[in-house]
């Protein structure tokens, strides 16, 4: 197994990554009356469904071990290879981690495999995402154009790998606890942290070369009220699309 991305990425993780109760409510209505659950690509454990019995997927050592006491056990391993019987639990979830997937089809046929019953993924649209989310229009376009030439798969890939699936908005509430990319739209400032910035593998794996210039105009638009002026409105909004979606498949 080569080193995996968060072994280098994900070490303060725990801290910012922290499950958010709405979205991990949605998950869990995903899942359904599911008793045993594969959680794949779980890193630490957020969106751990603990009214479940749940096993663990992660390729990151560094992830594992910050997993909290009590934690769901865990088992080092890969998506396209879960080393599991058919049919060995009634649901398997993946949450924020099939764009880290070198061969998702793969990944997602072996969910497939192992899952009696339900499958559930949570991912993201990066159409939407451009469109909609004013850091990477108007300051770091180059992180999707980076996952673009990864060759990262999108919310249609994922539909059409499962098909029969139900696609449905996850909404970003504006005080989102976990700390992904568009989780801070409302708190620009953010964005200016380091931490913040090593919790997001989209901007963590980007040179900092590439990323020091937008950091440099979001800071010059904070300060001299331009953002404000452009993006303000956002503000009175608790919550919005951008491109984040629940995608499940029933068997």
């Amino acid at each position: 197994m080569t080193e995996p991305t968060y072994d280098r990425i994900g070490r303060s993780y725990s801290r910012r990554r922290r499950g958010d109760a709405r979205i991990a409510a949605r998950i869990h209505a995903a899942v359904g009356d599911a008793r045993s659950v594969l959680d794949v690509g779980a890193g630490t454990g957020s969106y751990e469904l603990r009214a479940h019995a749940v096993v663990a997927v992660d390729p990151s050592l560094v992830m594992i071990a910050q997993r909290p006491p009590g934690a769901a056990p865990a088992v080092r391993a890969i998506a396209e290879a879960l080393p599991f019987r058919e049919r060995s639990f009634d649901a398997a979830v993946a949450i924020l981690t099939v764009h880290h997937w070198n061969d998702f089809r793969r990944g997602i046929d072996e969910m497939m495999r192992v899952a009696r019953c339900r499958v559930v993924v949570l991912t993201w649209d990066p159409d939407v995402f451009a469109s909609r989310f004013w850091f990477v229009r108007d300051y770091l376009p180059e992180a999707l154009a980076a996952e673009a030439e990864r060759g990262v798969a999108t919310v249609r890939d994922v539909a059409a790998a499962l098909e029969g699936c139900v696609v449905e908005a996850v909404p970003v509430p504006h005080d989102c606890t976990d700390g992904f990319f568009g989780a801070y739209w409302r708190r620009p400032r953010a964005y200016l942290d380091p931490e913040v910035r090593a919790c997001i593998s989209a901007c963590a794996q980007l040179r900092g070369e590439t990323v020091r210039p937008a950091l440099e105009r979001l800071a010059a638009d904070l300060s001299s009220g331009a953002w404000e002026r452009r993006y303000g409105h956002l503000r009175a909004l608790n919550e919005i699309d951008l491109g984040y979606r629940l995608v499940t498949a029933t068997r």
